[in-house]
């Protein structure tokens, strides 16, 4: 243990994590004045200045964006990441830098740098309804919701207007609308399917999708130094231009400039520290990830945003003789109900018409179809239901027959094949116990901390409900004149490729069956807050990075007014 002078180490925060939702409680603590430390397991990674690859062109790359065959052999779980390639491959963990017991298949996916996964989302940002935080209560599955819907509009707005969405206002009520900057456009058969969906259909939509893009900067954008969106599509390798919304071009910057703000990356953070006497936490032990030496850091007040999976492995780790199974764990169910995204679906089709017509440029969004299944009752033999992305597209080619001449006409004329059309599934999955991630008691990771077991899976529900998608949308597509339509379900795709892995922490109103309250406040922990994925009930059907956004701005508030009281 390396002890430094207590007062240099002690603040008023300390934020465990810097991605989306660390990012955000960074700036929320710095704007109300609170001196606060912020701990990121990986290495700096500053905006413009860290993104080597972005401003590459596919020829200067040496594999031309492609992985060598060791690299993708040594990564057998990355790898299956669409996101992971030459030109990103530096944003994400590689499978031996931080090894994990997959009880069950789980392609866990990681970004360990300052801005986290931020820096790799795939940025869509649809709010939750109440239709979502009713939907425990009403099909009788995971626990109440402690909050609803209107407990987190005003946040939901907050945070919207900070990061800058795109999208339109499309009226729906299993959808609220957001403060949204202009969509991105559909092309003629996105808008062709949009129309006949409306038509044929009362009860399901198709709409532009809403995303974290700066299509028009407000005032607040600049300040930030954003720009608007150059729909140069090549996201993953961070945006020079702050298009699109991330902690290294948002929040992380905007806490900085307040002077409350110390980020200190390279730390692995090792358990909560609890104070016995005092009955609350009083810091963190941190591990110098070059040196492997411990320091602890103190604050009146620490919140945990280290990730879904790693706030789990930090707090089951966080043991105590008031807590011997991990911080707040009276219950025994930290680490339990984890849950996800079924992503295992696709449903592919092609069509005839607007053969005079393709597609302009590039555009980082495409249509989004809201869920429709079970929401105002129940009405098939699975529980919740599912939201679909859907795109259309032409594809090119250009000739190569010829000499000469001939030759050169044909390489510089460019063919169309006709329409093709797909659409992919996200599906609810329900939280349950048997759903659960555990410290191993023998394998340690290279810092000496317990690696984490993941037990995570599929259910008859999720079944039911994957037939149910491709049934449906196979349906949508013929309905709409599509041709060719095919469904195909990948039952060999493990959970974790959805990257939306959600719970164990879970909110609630009973400390008997939750770990937090409905401000993200540990019931017998009052000063530890988790506002990140960990902290999830249930997983809805929407995208979660602005529901985790808004939850963070929400407890911050919360938590500055406590303080302020004494209480914390």
């Amino acid at each position: 243990m390396h002890y430094l002078d207590t007062k240099a180490n002690t603040f008023d925060a300390i934020v465990v994590g810097s991605g989306i939702s660390g990012g955000w409680a960074a700036k929320e603590l710095t704007k109300h004045g609170l001196r606060t430390l912020v701990l990121e397991r990986g290495r700096d990674v500053k905006h413009v200045t860290d993104y080597p690859t972005t401003n590459m062109n596919p020829w200067e790359f040496e594999h031309r964006g492609q992985l060598p065959r060791e690299i993708r052999e040594q990564n057998p779980i990355v790898s299956k990441c669409y996101a992971f390639y030459e030109g990103s491959s530096h944003f994400f963990v590689k499978d031996a830098e931080h090894p994990y017991v997959q009880e069950k298949p789980f392609d866990w996916i990681r970004g360990y740098q300052v801005g986290g996964k931020s820096l790799l989302w795939a940025r869509q940002t649809q709010r939750w309804s109440d239709f979502d935080f009713d939907g425990p209560a009403r099909d009788g599955f995971a626990v109440d919701w402690p909050i609803r819907y209107a407990d987190l509009a005003p946040w939901y707005s907050y945070v919207e207007k900070f990061a800058g969405i795109s999208g339109n206002k499309d009226g729906l009520p299993n959808l609220p609308d957001g403060e949204f900057q202009p969509p991105h456009q559909m092309n003629c058969v996105e808008d062709f399917f949009q129309k006949q969906i409306a038509a044929k259909y009362k009860d399901r939509h198709v709409i532009q999708g809403r995303c974290a893009h700066l299509t028009d900067p407000k005032p607040i954008h600049f300040q930030q130094g954003r720009a608007q969106c150059q729909h140069r599509t090549i996201c993953e390798r961070g945006c020079p231009f702050g298009g699109y919304f991330s902690s290294n071009a948002s929040t992380i910057p905007w806490a900085a400039k307040t002077g409350k703000m110390t980020l200190r990356p390279d730390s692995v953070v090792h358990s909560i520290i609890y104070d016995e006497k005092k009955g609350k936490a009083k810091g963190v032990r941190v591990i110098d990830a070059h040196t492997k030496q411990m320091t602890e850091y103190y604050a009146r007040i620490i919140f945990v945003n280290a990730a879904a999976l790693n706030t789990n492995l930090i707090l089951l780790n966080s043991t105590s003789s008031r807590f011997q199974n991990g911080l707040g764990n009276d219950n025994g169910l930290l680490g339990k109900y984890i849950a996800f995204h079924n992503y295992r679906a696709t449903v592919s089709g092609e069509y005839d018409g607007f053969l005079d017509k393709t597609t302009d440029g590039r555009r980082p969004n495409s249509p989004y179809i809201p869920r429709f299944r079970n929401v105002y009752k129940q009405e098939t033999d699975f529980l919740r239901g599912y939201a679909a992305g859907f795109s259309a597209g032409r594809s090119s080619y250009n000739k190569q027959d010829g000499i000469g001449t001939e030759l050169k006409d044909n390489l510089f004329r460019t063919e169309y094949g006709g329409w093709h059309v797909g659409s992919h599934m996200m599906g609810e999955t329900i939280p349950k116990l048997t759903n659960f991630v555990a410290l191993d008691a023998n394998l340690k990771d290279p810092f000496g901390i317990p690696q984490l077991r993941v037990s995570v899976d599929y259910d008859d529900n999720d079944e039911k409900m994957t037939k149910d998608y491709m049934e449906q949308l196979t349906e949508m597509f013929t309905a709409a004149g599509f041709k060719n339509v095919r469904s195909y379900d990948n039952s060999k795709k493990a959970p974790g490729l959805d990257i939306h892995e959600m719970g164990g922490v879970r909110m609630g109103k009973d400390p008997k069956t939750s770990l937090l309250n409905k401000w993200n406040q540990f019931h017998n922990c009052k000063n530890v807050f988790v506002t990140d994925g960990a902290s999830m009930t249930s997983t809805s059907t929407q995208n979660p990075s602005l529901t985790y956004m808004a939850l963070t701005a929400r407890a911050v508030d919360y938590a500055v007014k406590e303080m302020k009281k004494q209480n914390l």
